[in-house]
């Protein structure tokens, strides 16, 4: 039995999980998500838990038992608490903006990147270079900031770019002059 996967759901107040078939649907107050187990694994509601259960003994069966009970365990936490990622902009004239639903970067190239944000994303910017990353489903909060620090990452020599907050570049010393 999956250690993971055998432990149930504690439902927050203020939550509401539904399944329907195989569709779980989580409502909180930071948004709605909806997901479909495959048909392996089976979630159920009882005395304000979700159980998340497999059908088959399958190796298949087996390795998707903890990862759909973590998946179904995030949607909660999202919905409840939310995700966030922070991202800091180093560099000069190096800076960032929101424009309506934009988020342009002037990150070094000779035009700026126009970057369309999704749908359940909220960015806040500070600063020019302090870029938040906000949302509830995780997994999209993480893409998109990942996204973001793709345009231009933290470069080894000066440090230039785009990176997590908190997160070490590890310098290269630069060429030297005999």
């Amino acid at each position: 039995m999956s250690r993971v996967g055998k432990e149930p759901i504690a439902i927050p107040s203020g939550v509401e999980v539904t399944v329907a078939g195989q569709t779980v649907t989580v409502k909180g107050p930071k948004g709605q998500s909806a997901w479909t187990a495959p048909d392996v694994i089976s979630a159920a509601v009882e005395n304000g838990q979700v159980i998340v259960k497999r059908s088959e003994e399958t190796k298949e069966a087996r390795s998707l038992h903890g990862t759909i009970r973590s998946l179904i365990n995030n949607m909660v936490f999202g919905v409840q608490n939310g995700y966030v990622k922070e991202l800091e902009i180093q560099g000069v004239g190096y800076k960032a903006q929101l424009q309506g639903r934009t988020l342009v970067l002037a990150l070094g190239f000779s035009h700026d990147i126009n970057y369309e944000i999704p749908e359940g994303i909220t960015i806040e910017v500070s600063g020019a270079t302090d870029v938040k990353v906000s949302g509830h489903e995780k997994a999209l909060v993480g893409l998109v900031a990942a996204r973001i620090r793709a345009f231009s990452p933290a470069e080894p020599y000066k440090g230039k770019g785009v990176r997590y907050k908190g997160e070490q570049v590890r310098r290269k010393e630069g060429k030297a002059v005999a």
